[in-house]
């Protein structure tokens, strides 16, 4: 998966990578401006999914309901994992730092959930929980970020605050917010984005 990977190299070699995970019919670069935005001194690596869509990719599948396929879900986590533990050796030794939207912030969470080691923390933009049943994951301070909207139309209410509750339970340390807003990235996501990451240890990117 590493050849549709889009690296651009931060100014700041200290601080940890940024790996930018696309929504629904999305691209490598569509996060890439945001990333700049919310840490700017940080490299960013934008990565496509592996399932073809319609207008663009994701990186797993959903039943016809809309409902997260599982089955496709599990068997696509692993070789993500890998091809980042793949990027982030030539990228410095802080573990990498997620950004996902969407159908990304479910895969960035079900990452985080199935290989802890992959990544040193995450910012989730309009995720939900990835499974019907955790695994026994333990993430001993890992932290994460969960950025929802009051008026997400395609999510269900309350989606977020199981996954923040789920990712607790695993030991990380979770920032839960919930906007005013609906399902797209918003400038007050991108502030509470940016603040978080400054705040990071490693992991921010200045003001």
């Amino acid at each position: 998966m590493s050849e549709h990977a889009y690296v651009v190299r931060g100014t700041d070699p200290g601080r940890a990578p940024l790996m930018l995970l696309h929504g629904s019919n999305g691209r490598e670069t569509d996060l890439l401006d945001l990333a700049q935005r919310v840490s700017p001194t940080s490299t960013r690596v934008g990565l496509r999914g592996t399932v073809t869509m319609s207008r663009g990719y994701g990186f797993f599948r959903r039943h016809e309901d809309r409902r997260v396929d599982e089955s496709d879900l599990r068997g696509r986590v692993p070789d993500l994992a890998g091809c980042i533990r793949e990027l982030a050796v030539g990228l410095g030794d802080s573990r990498p730092v997620a950004v996902g939207f969407s159908n990304g912030a479910i895969m960035a969470a079900a990452l985080l959930m199935s290989h802890p080691s992959a990544l040193g923390g995450a910012v989730l933009f309009r995720p939900l929980a990835p499974f019907e049943q955790p695994p026994r994951t333990q993430l001993q301070g890992v932290p994460v970020q969960v950025l929802d909207g009051a008026h997400d139309e395609r999510r269900s209410p309350g989606d977020g605050r199981r996954l923040a509750g789920e990712l607790r339970a695993m030991g990380a340390r979770v920032t839960h917010q919930v906007l005013p807003v609906g399902h797209a990235i918003t400038r007050d996501d991108e502030r509470i984005a940016r603040l978080w990451l400054r705040d990071l240890p490693g992991a921010g990117g200045g003001a």
